[in-house]
């Protein structure tokens, strides 16, 4: 096995106007692709043309992870195809913040969209994948910090938003949260200048995302899972049941495809062709912080932060003593690098921790965030004619619900029974869905005109979070 010299990275690579992400392209500069070691050895790229039994397009964690459990549960060696490195896109580039969630919707939009009933099986399904995260999180070392997740309201009348999603967690889902004071969030966590009171969900681990999904292929890799790097998959044809999937270096040839490709390359494949919305996200990690900055910002934990904008931000205190936070990015790739987009987490630094204001930034990155269209994932065969699945659309809450997401995939793609009642539930049953106009129309013919949708979005998510 061996790792190829990498490609230059390319910052204004946009899934929407490239039909794959590249090949054998570096990974984007993050403090996690700084300081997770050396990856582990690949098979390289495709140089031929090869059979095997299941394809699995995406080396990211849900990539991973269904290889993983393919091997392990149901004796099936994939083969894992990514276009660049190892776990290159948002298993590289997220804020590592593995929640009890997945989608954008929280558990008071289940029950107003789905009702009460399938809310409750939602739930169970998403804390058994959250339970699952963190058995496999005691399994690998990857920085973990098991603190919960801290929701900030950054404006007052946010607390009312918070106090109902407490009572929606105690009273309908059995949950523990807290609700915090804003002088408790500055004595027990933090001196956050935005915080105007908190919600403590006690189900939240923090984690390298890098390191753990290198771990997760340490693990398959261990029970025969191939992986090749340098490998887009530039399309397919099925001829007599078979995929032959085009690659660079070859054809492979499998009977089933399990497409795991989170925000990059969604153009180039088919059945996720305009299903998805790739969103921009911004971060940063600054310099270690000194001790009597630790002091002036009154940093007590670890624990994962975001906030209450709708264009939240999301951070925390690293064990390296840096600081780290991400929000949203540039509507395009194009203008991903413009230093506005910088700027505007510099800023929330100065906002949020004044002591930090002007403070050196070490790493600073964008990655794509793969949001569906109706705000949930799903984890599916969308075709059952087609022996073609997927996983995506996480909508930024992957981290801890992607590896649950394998697993569910791996499953479905061995033919394994899996329980009806989960079958029915919406992120199961139904395929990924097309653009939407106020939720009232839905046809393919919007998906040219959705960055225009996402600029006035912005526009008015700026308004309501801010004014």
């Amino acid at each position: 096995m061996l790792n190829m010299p990498p490609v230059a990275y390319d910052p204004l690579y946009d899934p929407l106007t490239s039909l794959h992400p590249g090949s054998g392209t570096d990974y984007a500069p993050s403090y996690w692709a700084a300081t997770a070691n050396n990856p582990p050895q690949t098979d390289g790229p495709v140089t031929q043309d090869i059979d095997t039994d299941v394809v699995i397009i995406g080396s990211g964690s849900t990539g991973v992870s269904t290889a993983l459990y393919l091997a392990q549960e149901h004796g099936i060696q994939a083969t894992i195809l990514e276009a660049n490195q190892t776990a290159w896109g948002c298993s590289s580039r997220s804020g590592g913040q593995g929640q009890n969630a997945s989608g954008r919707l929280s558990r008071s939009q289940w029950i107003e969209r789905w009702g009460l009933d399938t809310a409750k099986k939602l739930d169970r399904e998403i804390y058994t994948g959250f339970e699952n995260f963190k058995e496999l999180v005691s399994q690998i070392d990857c920085d973990a910090f098991d603190g919960g997740h801290l929701y900030i309201a950054h404006r007052p009348e946010k607390m009312i938003y918070l106090e109902n999603e407490a009572k929606v967690r105690k009273d309908i889902f059995g949950y523990d949260p807290l609700l915090l004071s804003a002088q408790e969030v500055r004595e027990q966590y933090c001196d956050d200048h935005d915080a105007s009171g908190a919600l403590l969900e006690r189900e939240g681990v923090g984690i390298h995302p890098l390191k753990f999904t290198f771990g997760l292929l340490k693990k398959a890799q261990s029970l025969g899972v191939k992986i090749h790097t340098a490998s887009p998959a530039l399309g397919w044809g099925t001829i007599d049941g078979v995929h032959h999937i085009q690659t660079p270096g070859g054809v492979v040839r499998a009977k089933r495809i399990a497409i795991c490709t989170g925000g990059y390359g969604v153009q180039g494949l088919k059945p996720i062709k305009n299903k998805i919305l790739p969103i921009l996200s911004n971060s940063l990690v600054t310099r270690p912080l000194t001790a009597s900055e630790i002091k002036a910002c009154n940093f007590r934990s670890h624990t994962f932060l975001t906030d209450t904008r709708t264009l939240r931000f999301y951070y925390r205190l690293l064990k390296d003593g840096r600081l780290q936070m991400g929000s949203r990015s540039s509507i395009g790739g194009a203008d991903a690098s413009s230093p506005k987009h910088l700027k505007l987490l510099t800023d929330a630094i100065a906002r949020k921790f004044p002591p930090l204001a002007g403070i050196e930034i070490d790493y600073s990155w964008w990655g794509w965030v793969d949001v569906s269209h109706d705000m949930m994932p799903r984890i599916t065969q969308p075709d059952p004619a087609q022996a073609v699945w997927y996983a995506l659309g996480y909508g930024g809450n992957g981290v801890s619900f992607s590896t649950w997401a394998g697993k569910r995939l791996a499953e479905l793609v061995a033919g394994k029974k899996v329980d009806s009642d989960v079958l029915k539930l919406p992120i199961y049953h139904s395929p990924l869905e097309f653009p939407n106009a106020f939720g009232k129309f839905r046809s393919e013919k919007l998906a040219p005109f959705r960055r225009l949708g996402q600029s006035f979005l912005y526009k008015w998510y700026w308004f309501k979070d801010e004014k």
